[in-house]
């Protein structure tokens, strides 16, 4: 095998520097951002490091570490943990596909709702009769619906307690976390000199 040309392999070379300059700025976007706590996403790192995003793509171990940390829970300013944890991060998560989950049985629901009143439609302008229980058939259907409709009310009324119940629970864990001391140890030394006086 015959070795390239010089001004091939010249720009083989020039290539190669440039894609490990553009790396070493994809790694230090990603610490930066874990330093100072900021959004951790494919666009941001790449915005970040100046590069296209199709350049991660390409590159899919700076790919895995740009998800790996974005799965990471954000920090507290001052570096005092993380503000929510990642179990509560997860529950939110299969409470959303939850209701999203919901949503796609309502669309299907109303989908084939609207099949049958536009073959409904076409039924009664072909002039052809229905069956004799077509009415009662419709007013059960038009109950259970009815019920349906009054059932999912309550439930998005209870996934909405829950959020609220959580938001108001990482506001505590927050203000617990703003209100611990310094140093515990001190703390713990000064309320042993009250206890012996």
């Amino acid at each position: 095998m015959t070795s390239p040309e010089p001004a091939v392999q010249a720009m083989l070379e020039g290539r190669r520097a440039d894609t490990g300059r553009r790396r070493q700025r994809v790694l230090a976007a990603l610490a930066e951002a874990a330093k100072d706590g900021s959004q951790t996403s494919v666009a941001a790192i790449a915005r970040r490091a100046g590069v296209d995003r199709t350049f991660l793509y390409r590159h899919r171990d700076l790919l895995g570490q740009i998800h790996a940390q974005a799965a990471e829970p954000p920090t507290v300013p001052g570096g005092r943990g993380p503000a929510v944890s990642r179990a509560s991060l997860q529950a939110d998560l299969a409470a959303a596909d939850a209701r999203t989950a919901r949503l796609a049985v309502h669309i299907r629901r109303l989908e084939s709702r609207l099949s049958q009143v536009l073959g409904e439609q076409v039924w009664r302008e072909s002039g052809i009769a229905g069956p004799n229980d077509t009415e009662q058939l419709q007013a059960r259907i038009t109950t259970l619906e009815q019920q349906v409709i009054d059932l999912e009310l309550k439930i998005q009324d209870r996934d909405d307690d829950l959020a609220a119940a959580r938001a108001a629970n990482r506001e505590l864990m927050a203000q617990l976390n703003r209100a611990a001391p310094a140093n515990p140890l001190a703390s713990n030394e000064a309320a042993g000199h009250r206890l012996l006086e």
